[in-house]
């Protein structure tokens, strides 16, 4: 039987240009794309998309409903079943308009691939995730060693983390010449460094107390006394060679970590000898909005924080970030009912000029 069908092939290479030039997703947002299609020929059995029917995407929907994950034997996400339905509507949306395929498939034929709005409303659900404190990250620092240089750099590397904000495959690219140490500033240049949509910014250090700086500090530090310049990377790959025992550590390489995987994997390790639940590098940023939430102020302070985390919109900070933990919730409601118990035993006649100059600034901060 065969596995695939030539003319879908030279369509799919087509439409691969297509996502990649005009709609400029990345490579991985392609490759899960096409993953996609090629599941929905497979279950087709390779037909010709010319030959689409409506029954076909339904048919697809009913196998892909019924589906479990080979790994826990558990039903497929509806977000992982979402994602997939929703790739294969965008193609068939763009292949009804293509040459050859618009008297064969109309625009409305793609939408047999939608979701269920229940099953959509379930795949985009917020749920919340574990957050670390600033404390946590304190704990987890304490917790590990410094003795050689590939345990200064793991340290290091997590202190950073919370000191900039810097998403993990960023991190992974950042050369020395990219910190200044002096101004407290990380330069995130696109050309060199991979940010997320390529944005070219400047972060300032979080203030997240000097010891965890002074430990980004001693790094760069050791790290020119290693005699790295300013083009190597701010934390190497682990150099790796043939020992007695195969290959194995053997200290720090001048070459970049082609991803950042190797962070996850240092993140993942480091809570649990702290004996801390893994958080994935990503959160760190939850962790510092977190922060901003309550160290800042003014709208003026809190688009400042926004801004040094890359977003260009407040908003993006609030909805993506911003989200209150159960836990933090719990605490603000019980402070509101001690606010509200001290009130209503107290007459409000009593209250002084101070008390009411103070409630009124507090209300016309949260106004505004």
């Amino acid at each position: 039987m065969r596995k695939h069908h030539p003319e879908n092939e030279r369509t799919k290479r087509r439409y691969v240009e297509y996502l990649k030039h005009a709609r400029q997703l990345s490579e991985a947002s392609i490759d899960q794309t096409v993953a996609a299609i090629a599941d929905f020929e497979a279950v087709t059995g390779w037909r010709d998309f010319r030959k689409f029917r409506i029954e076909l995407a339904q048919k697809y929907k009913r196998e892909l409903g019924g589906r479990t994950n080979p790994k826990t034997g558990r039903p497929l996400s509806k977000a992982t079943v979402s994602s997939r339905l929703m790739a294969l509507k965008g193609f068939f949306e763009w292949l009804a308009g293509q040459p050859g395929f618009r008297s064969k498939l109309t625009y409305s034929d793609a939408e047999y691939f939608r979701p269920s709005a229940n099953d959509e409303r379930i795949a985009k659900a917020v749920r919340e995730k574990p957050v670390a404190s600033v404390e946590d990250i304190r704990k987890v620092l304490a917790a590990l060693p410094d003795g050689t240089d590939i345990e200064k750099r793991d340290r290091a590397l997590i202190a950073f983390a919370l000191l900039s904000g810097a998403r993990d495959n960023a991190i992974a690219s950042l050369s020395l010449k990219h910190v200044d140490l002096d101004r407290h500033t990380v330069f995130q240049d696109a050309r060199d460094v991979r940010t997320k949509n390529r944005k070219t910014f400047t972060t300032w250090f979080f203030p997240v107390g000097d010891d965890i700086e002074q430990i980004v500090v001693d790094w760069c530090a050791l790290l020119k006394e290693r005699g790295f310049g300013p083009d190597d990377p701010l934390f190497p790959a682990t150099a790796v060679a043939l020992g007695d025992n195969g290959f194995e550590a053997v200290g720090l390489a001048r070459t970049h970590w082609k991803d950042a995987a190797a962070i996850r994997r240092i993140f993942k390790a480091a809570f649990a000898r702290a004996g801390l639940p893994y958080v994935n590098p990503h959160s760190i940023r939850n962790t510092l909005v977190m922060l901003g939430e309550r160290l800042c102020d003014t709208p003026e302070d809190f688009k400042a924080w926004s801004q040094n985390l890359g977003h260009e919109h407040v908003l993006t900070t609030f909805t993506s970030y911003g989200a209150v933990s159960g836990h933090r919730q719990a605490q603000i409601f019980d402070q509101l009912r001690a606010r509200r118990d001290s009130l209503a035993s107290s007459n409000p006649d009593d209250l002084d000029d101070e008390t009411i100059a103070k409630v009124v600034a507090r209300l016309t901060r949260k106004v505004t």
